[in-house]
């Protein structure tokens, strides 16, 4: 498992991501496992989510075209919940959170997710 990335792009969200990368500026996703928009993933500014003990790094996300790695962070609950599974982070239309950079998009991100073997 060690070769499978915990976390990949749609091209959709690949593109998106390229997109925000040029407005806002290095980019950050992070997954609490709340309620409603709280369990999406949401993208922020690289660093304007203050992550801690109780947050896992799950990825750093290589995307064509962005300069610098784009981190996926995930609450520790949640990933324990999530944690045989390979996320993959997809974009369809509909607004999400107005706290994530897409919002504005008409767009939002969502997770779609594979198992994966133990």
């Amino acid at each position: 498992m060690s070769d499978t990335p915990r976390v990949e792009l749609t091209p959709a969200a690949a593109e998106l991501v390229r997109r925000l990368r040029e407005i806002h500026g290095p980019l950050m996703f992070h997954q609490s496992g709340g309620c409603c928009d709280g369990s999406a993933p949401m993208c922020y500014l690289a660093g304007e989510f203050r992550t801690g003990a109780a947050d896992v790094l799950l990825e750093e996300l290589v995307v064509a075209g962005v300069a610098e790695p784009v981190s996926f962070w995930m609450s520790r609950s949640q990933y324990e919940v999530w944690s045989h599974t390979r996320l993959i982070v997809d974009v369809v239309e509909g607004r999400g959170s107005g706290f994530s950079l897409e919002a504005p998009e008409g767009v939002r991100f969502l997770i779609r997710s594979r198992l994966v073997d133990a």
